[in-house]
């Protein structure tokens, strides 16, 4: 009896799923899908935005409530550059047009260039693989981060960052969220494996850049972002990029404490008074305090940065969670294994080099944008991997695009690991 309820049931919703896009007529008999047709189909959402940006006719709504009277066109690209450009702080970047791109495109009608680089980093694998790559703990349980997770949480303290100083936010966006597309599987060891094999070693930001993204003709200024995020790389060419740096470490020294206390790793006793005290024991504290304490420091000294006091708390929680968390005997250990298994996946593809994909092809250079004088992006196209093997150079891509289940399957499937020797998370 329980069964047929359900099965009724399904049909039920599904029914009403189908009709969620039925036709509604509006005021001036246009028919329209909706996004919600039930008994109140007249209590649709409108609006009434004005022609353009500059309209400076009274906002005073005397129009019924489905009137499109006032729809008479949308705010298009080159009317939000203009309003960029009057109401950014002095020194943000301004989007133009397409963007400086390694090739050349059309601008689109709606969306400035970050904009769409962010669109694209969304909807882009590397992106959606980052789900399947570790932040701190192989094999995560539901609630502990991924890159991917990560990743959103950056966009969301660059971005709060970038809103309330007058920053470009859609550049900021676009460069947390691609930020560790570079990264490797099983995390900062991919980069310990991964680097013997290529001349000048493997850095996921750079690699990120100029190898997993560079398919998708982002912006000088997005890519100069990404590629300098570390702490370890010169200075990112933007302010943008300066904030997604801080923003980058203010997160994953929050969020990874975060998982580590609820993991049993860590207790909250062992936390020094030096963090404590000034940044306070929880996630949300600890980003409250670093991203209050960023903007007070840009309005006060114009410098992207943060207080002494707040500074140092962030170090001591850095280095604690180095001490305790990433550098503790379990993470060494996996690491090794991380670094075992994905040395031994190069080495395999190198061999059958006809079990690679077919489009690996475009991993074989890189495309750099170097910032000139002025600190601005300037385009420059070099091959900087001429002394490094080809075949090689696609194994490592390939592997390095790989998520942590996916290598260590193909571990099992073509190196004959045992199930037992794999990492088994925390």
């Amino acid at each position: 009896m329980i069964q047929g309820t359900a099965i009724l049931n399904y049909m039920t919703r599904a029914s009403m799923w189908t009709g969620t896009m039925e036709s509604i007529v509006v005021d001036n008999g246009i028919a329209l899908p909706c996004a919600k047709n039930d008994s109140h189909p007249y209590t649709q959402a409108c609006i009434q935005p004005t022609s353009s940006p500059t309209d400076t006719s009274s906002p005073t709504d005397t129009s019924s409530p489905t009137d499109t009277s006032s729809l008479t066109s949308e705010v298009k690209r080159l009317e939000r550059e203009q309003l960029e450009a009057a109401l950014l702080a002095r020194g943000a970047t301004i989007s133009k047009g397409s963007g400086n791109r390694a090739i050349a495109e059309a601008p689109d009608e709606l969306r400035t260039c970050f904009e769409r680089d962010r669109d694209r980093i969304i909807h882009s694998p590397a992106f959606r693989r980052l789900a399947g790559k570790t932040q701190v703990f192989i094999f995560p349980d539901d609630y502990q981060r991924t890159r991917l997770t990560h990743a959103l949480e950056v966009a969301q303290v660059a971005t709060a960052i970038s809103r309330a100083v007058g920053l470009n936010v859609a550049l900021s966006e676009a460069i947390a969220l691609g930020h560790d597309c570079g990264h490797g599987p099983g995390g900062h060891a991919s980069e310990d494996a991964l680097s013997p094999f290529l001349v000048d070693g493997f850095d996921h930001a750079p690699w990120g850049a100029d190898v997993t993204l560079a398919p998708l003709n982002l912006c000088a200024e997005t890519l100069d972002g990404i590629r300098n995020h570390s702490w370890t790389r010169p200075m990112p060419s933007t302010p943008e990029g300066m904030v997604v740096r801080w923003a980058d470490r203010c997160a994953y020294c929050a969020h990874d404490l975060d998982d580590a206390l609820h993991s049993g790793i860590v207790s909250l006793s062992q936390l020094p008074e030096s963090v404590s005290e000034v940044v306070g024991t929880t996630r949300s504290q600890q980003l409250n305090t670093f991203i209050r304490d960023i903007i007070d420091s840009i309005f006060a000294t114009g410098v992207i940065g943060m207080s002494k006091q707040v500074a140092h708390a962030l170090g001591e929680l850095r280095r604690f969670n180095y001490e305790h968390i990433y550098n503790r005997e379990e993470s060494v250990v996996q690491g090794e294994i991380v670094i075992d298994i994905l040395q031994a996946l190069v080495n395999y593809f190198v061999e059958h080099t006809d079990e690679l994909p077919n489009d690996m092809n475009g991993y074989s250079y890189r495309k750099h944008y170097i910032p000139n004088s002025n600190k601005k992006p300037t385009l420059t196209s070099t091959l900087t991997d001429a002394d490094d093997d080809q075949t090689v150079r696609k194994a490592v891509a390939y592997v390095a695009g790989m998520t942590d289940r996916f290598a260590f399957k193909l571990a099992i499937e073509k190196l004959g690991w045992q199930e037992s020797r794999l990492p088994n998370g925390v």
